[in-house]
């Protein structure tokens, strides 16, 4: 028992948990911003796919894993413009349009992969981004163990979550996104681009989304594999709700649902009486039950979904 207590909350399992947690938490933001202009992203799953396949395929080519970050960057984008085009211009479901984009993502991915190396598994090794120590936070006990050495993408996503929450409630852009998933209609009276709006939002989504997928194939791993993102996100899809649509909440139900998937993993290193594949599910089981109660309590944005034509109803 006390070694099961140990591995949950040791200083190694929050470590793994941080390393873990940037993916889905980079989505949640996105998925923040997507539904807070009014557009219900189910497609983040997809994005980050996309942006960890691009990511290895800028480094194959070219020996450089930030460049493959920027691959990721603009593959993400371009996922979020295809989404939005759906579902703003063409009036698609959200839902439906979203879950068509994930099976896109894995449907093109893995076929490409077979194109391009010949294998449906996983691609060759990359070079993949090194680890990188901060000076202050190294030198503080505990402190150094978290976040003393870290992938740089680990520091841009605490950066871009602190960004992402000022941008949203602290700037006009940020009302103005808000203002559009709750109220389009005194948006537009007041002259707000709502179209303008949905799409930065959506595409900024993807590349949050892309950026997250970076780093699972060059940050985390050297390589880019058959369906990789697993399910991440839809959990940051349930970790954005469960943070009411804010990218600190966001951060925080994904640090949880990261936390989970690092207790997990420390546990089949026990050699326990429990099946590996019942204690594999932990964090996709903690993903439904947040996802169920978060949905009955939360209450999204009040155009969340809903289609509008700037002039009147859509």
């Amino acid at each position: 028992m006390n070694e099961i207590l140990e591995s949950i909350f040791s200083i190694n399992t929050l470590a793994a948990a941080i390393r873990m947690v940037t993916p889905i938490a980079l989505a949640a933001m996105g998925g923040a911003f997507s539904e807070r202009s009014g557009i219900i992203n189910i497609g983040l799953e997809g994005m980050i796919l996309t942006g960890a396949f691009a990511g290895v395929l800028g480094s194959y080519y070219t020996a450089s894993p930030w460049f493959g970050v920027l691959l990721a960057l603009l593959a993400g984008g371009i996922l979020g413009a295809i989404f939005a085009l759906f579902t703003i211009k063409f009036k698609a479901d959200h839902v439906v349009a979203g879950v068509g984009l994930n099976i896109l993502a894995l449907g093109a991915t893995t076929w490409l992969m077979q194109v391009i190396w010949g294998s449906r598994g996983s691609s060759p090794n990359v070079n993949g981004l090194e680890e990188i120590s901060i000076p202050i936070l190294r030198d503080i006990p505990v402190i150094d163990k978290l976040l003393g050495t870290q992938s740089p993408l680990v520091y841009l996503m605490f950066i871009l979550v602190i960004s992402g929450w000022f941008l949203l409630f602290k700037t006009p852009l940020g009302l103005r996104i808000r203002m559009t998933g709750e109220h389009p209609e005194a948006a537009d009276t007041l002259g707000i681009n709502i179209k303008g709006v949905q799409y930065f939002s959506v595409i900024l989504s993807g590349v949050l989304s892309g950026l997250g997928g970076a780093y699972l194939s060059l940050g985390h791993l050297n390589w880019f594999s058959m369906n990789m993102s697993a399910g991440r996100g839809y959990m940051a899809l349930a970790a954005n709700i469960f943070g009411q649509w804010n990218p600190l909440g966001g951060f925080a139900a994904s640090f949880l649902f990261s936390y989970t998937d690092a207790v997990q993993m420390r546990l089949q290193g026990l050699n326990l009486n429990i099946a590996n594949e019942l204690i594999q599910m932990l964090p996709y089981l903690l993903t439904i039950i947040v996802l169920a109660g978060a949905v009955v309590r939360s209450r999204p944005p009040e155009a969340l979904g809903k289609h509008y034509e700037p002039g009147g109803e859509g």
